[in-house]
């Protein structure tokens, strides 16, 4: 084996460590690396115990209408390992008191009438707006990207966009309805309304279009995602180096040069081809030597910092279902609770385990705050919400500073712009949640076409 056939992966989340994982798999001969700047791999994949019971403090559930995080479940030997939600009935806080999350909506946009006045969450005139949509004169073609809130405002009207549409986004995204894509966000929607008509008809067609799939739409690992990724880690022949920090990417003759570690003992290494799985930031200033092209349109995606306080209690009674979304309008901090103890098969030994979200774009100095303030910040609204006074026996606060890529206005051809750049450098691919999805099954997509990127150039060298 030569240097030529090293390939080192620059970051270790989810989709860095699925690159890794499947260029040892396809890449005859490969000597693979990941290079992460933590202390653990895993990135957003990551549990803790809390009260004693181990849970996801970070992504809790993969699309399992999805193949691919299924498909890698199973390769890895962990399917007897899967588990499904207890449920999946959600509630949305808006007005001061809980409502049912409408059946049939599309991020929010709703595709049945009935269902949207059966919830209660929303008012006579919301739903007479629903009615009446498919019978307004039809959009125009949607030939350009378009921000979701402000065709879901034209159309719907500003309850459905509050009450609905941003509290879901919000809990995607982190985002908020007026910045984020449209064709980024809910690309079959868009593709629908490509040749104009009605946005709740598209919706309809869309949900339509799915209503085939079967078994649960989410799934998840007994003890936790995180098991996932310490999996990937573990691959035998995969050398994985933690709290590695790479700091710039040179071309050589025969590949490229990385400079790690600390600025005045840096270390080299060298490498064939190089995945750059990191945050956009990062990867802006990776790239900028060897496509600063790519470099200059990934330094204009922002990302939106959340954090998730997870609090076990002693038993408490709560309503049904698997946890809220928070209106976009409501005096409140928490977006999004998940009651992981109701909604996951749990061995939570009597213990009322739940997770709250707090943190939006444009709202980082939140989250800058102590773990006790944001813990009574939590408190404090779940008093409101769930009526829940008693103090908890444990509270873990996990920050994710920049955690999740906003998908801005434009996104799909700026990644169009990012991925041709980079695809004019001989054995350079990128992948991660900045460019098709921020889901995990997403981000192993995105991972198996950066490998699939190198395999022509790196084809060659292993013969």
């Amino acid at each position: 084996m030569t240097e030529s056939l090293r390939v080192v992966v620059i970051g270790g989340g989810i989709a860095g460590l699925t690159a890794a994982f499947t260029a040892l798999d396809r890449i005859p001969g490969a000597e693979v690396i990941v290079l992460e700047s933590a202390p653990l791999v895993g990135g957003k994949l990551a549990t803790a115990e809390v009260g004693g019971v181990e849970v996801d403090i970070g992504a809790e559930s993969l699309l399992a209408r999805r193949p691919e995080g299924l498909d890698l479940v199973r390769q890895l030997g962990l399917a007897d390992q899967l588990i499904v939600p207890n449920t999946t009935a959600a509630a949305v806080w808006a007005g001061g008191a809980l409502h049912p999350l409408p059946t049939r909506t599309m991020l929010g946009i709703p595709a049945d009438l009935e269902a949207a006045r059966a919830s209660g969450l929303l008012g006579p005139a919301a739903l007479a707006g629903l009615a009446a949509e498919p019978d307004l004169p039809p959009l125009p073609p949607l030939d350009d990207d378009v921000a979701v809130g402000e065709l879901v405002r034209s159309r719907l009207g500003d309850e459905v966009l509050d009450r609905l549409v941003e509290p879901l986004l919000g809990g995607v995204y982190a985002g908020r309805s007026a910045a984020l894509s449209l064709r980024a966000t809910m690309p079959a929607l868009a593709a629908r309304l490509s040749s104009g008509g009605s946005l709740i008809e598209a919706a309809q067609a869309v949900i339509a279009a799915g209503s085939g799939a079967t078994g649960p739409a989410f799934a998840s690992l007994a003890g936790g995602l995180g098991r996932l990724a310490r999996r990937l880690a573990d691959e035998p022949g995969l050398t994985v180096r933690a709290g590695v920090t790479v700091r710039a990417i040179a071309r050589t003759p025969g590949g490229f040069a990385l400079e790690c570690g600390p600025a005045g003992q840096p270390e080299l290494v060298v490498a064939g081809a190089v995945i750059v799985a990191t945050p956009p930031a990062k990867a802006a200033r990776l790239l900028s030597g060897v496509a600063p092209a790519a470099a200059a349109e990934l330094s204009l995606i922002d990302s939106a910092s959340v954090a998730i306080i997870t609090l076990a209690y002693p038993e408490l009674a709560l309503p049904p279902g698997s946890g809220l979304l928070v209106g976009a309008r409501e005096a409140l901090t928490v977006k999004a609770v998940t009651l992981s103890s109701q909604k996951w098969p749990l061995p939570a030994g009597g213990l009322t385990v739940l997770r709250a979200s707090i943190g939006r774009a444009g709202q980082a100095e939140l989250l800058q705050r102590e773990d006790a303030a944001l813990v009574e910040i939590v408190r404090r609204d779940l008093r409101t919400l769930y009526g829940i006074v008693a103090e908890p026996v444990d509270a873990l606060v996990s920050r994710w500073g920049g955690g999740l890529p906003q998908y801005a206005v434009g996104h799909v051809d700026r990644v169009a712009r990012i991925r041709a750049a980079v695809a004019a450098v001989p054995a350079l691919a990128v992948c991660g949640a900045s460019y098709d999805g921020v889901g995990i099954a997403a981000c192993i997509a995105s991972a198996r076409a950066a490998v699939g990127q190198l395999l022509g150039p790196l084809a060659p060298r292993a013969q």
